[in-house]
This record gives C-alpha cells, structure tokens and sequence, in this order.
C-alpha cells in the first residue's frame, strides 16, 4: 500500500491533539450517550476536534441493511470500528456510543482500533434503572415480546472483562462522571505544546 502525501503526525501537527476513539459500552438507557454528548461538548470547548458515532445514525444509514441476529450486531459493530478507525486516522477525537453487548465484539474492536489509540468505557448501570430510564420504551415492547434479542432482555450483556474506566451512572452525577472521563481522556490526546 502506498504511502499518503500527508502522515498521521501532519494532522496531529495540524490539529494539536492526539487522535484516539473512546467507546462506551452498556445497556440500553446506562447513559452512554448521555455522556458521550456531554464529554463531546466539554472537549469541543477545550478546542479538541471530535466527532460522536451515534447507534441510530449508523442503523439508519451505513448498517440500514442488518438486523438484530448476533451476526449482523457484529457486522454493525465492525462496520462502526472500520469507521471510527478511518476517522481517527483523520486526526479526530471519535466518541462510540454503542451497547456492544458481546466481548468478542470488543475484542475485534481492539485489534482493529489498538490497545494505545483506544479507551473503553463501560458505562455500568443496573438493568431495572436502564428499564426505568427507557423514554423510548423498548423494555417495555421487548418484555411484551414486540422486540425479538433485546440485550439484558431476551438477549445477553456480557459483563465487559476490561475497561479502562467503569461508570456507575446510577451511584454518581453526570458532572462527577464528566470530570472522571477528562481526567483520562485529555492526558492522551493532549500534545505536549498545548
């Protein structure tokens, strides 16, 4: 493969920041978007240059053609590291806010991403808070059995076996959760000029 005219450090250069994709995982309703638009907002006032890969954005368009079945939540979720890989090599800061209820899935995602351009976060909320936070009501439909393979329904959620961070977004504020995930996140992709 040839090489392209302008490198990876030109964009950080450019950019002043360190590329990296940060990616929430947790069920449905723990607050992964919640948080991922309020670190996006807090990261864009610093002057990083970000962009949030958002479940019903990609469903609705690259993915619109996958189903629910465990292959095609798969294939979603390659498909939205292939993405948030060539986006990152842009020189952006990419916030993930997929369920990704499967290890190996996030297993894919490291190799594909790399351990040293990757922070997982697993936003950890119990399943009856996700349930009572549900303003579009899927739990809801999915117990009435309206929605086949809902995860921590009739689907599972397997417990992330590493996270660099885990969020408990029943036990603290938003505000709190916010100044955790600064704290990780800007070490890595501030450049030492800064």
């Amino acid at each position: 493969m040839a090489a392209h005219v302008i490198s990876l450090q030109d964009r950080k250069d450019l950019l002043k920041q360190n590329p990296i994709v940060i990616w929430f995982t947790g069920l449905s309703g723990s607050g992964k978007t919640t948080l991922s638009d309020a670190l996006e907002k807090e990261l864009f006032i610093r002057g990083f240059k970000t962009y949030i890969l958002d479940g019903d954005k990609i469903r609705n368009g690259l993915c619109k053609d996958l189903g629910f079945s465990e292959d095609d939540r798969t294939e979603n979720i390659r498909r939205v590291a292939e993405v948030a890989g060539l986006m990152m090599d842009s020189g952006l800061v990419v916030l993930s806010a997929f369920i990704t209820p499967f290890e190996k899935d996030r297993g894919m995602i490291r190799e594909m991403i790399g351990c040293e351009n990757l922070i997982r976060v697993f936003v950890d909320c119990p399943l009856e808070i996700c349930e009572q936070r549900d303003v579009k009501g899927l739990y809801k439909k999915a117990r009435n059995g309206e929605i086949k393979k809902f995860t921590g329904i009739s689907s599972p959620f397997e417990i992330p076996l590493e996270s660099d961070l885990v969020l408990k977004t029943a036990e603290q504020s938003k505000e709190t959760l916010v100044d955790i995930l600064l704290d990780c996140v800007l070490p890595k992709i501030c450049l030492n000029e800064r």
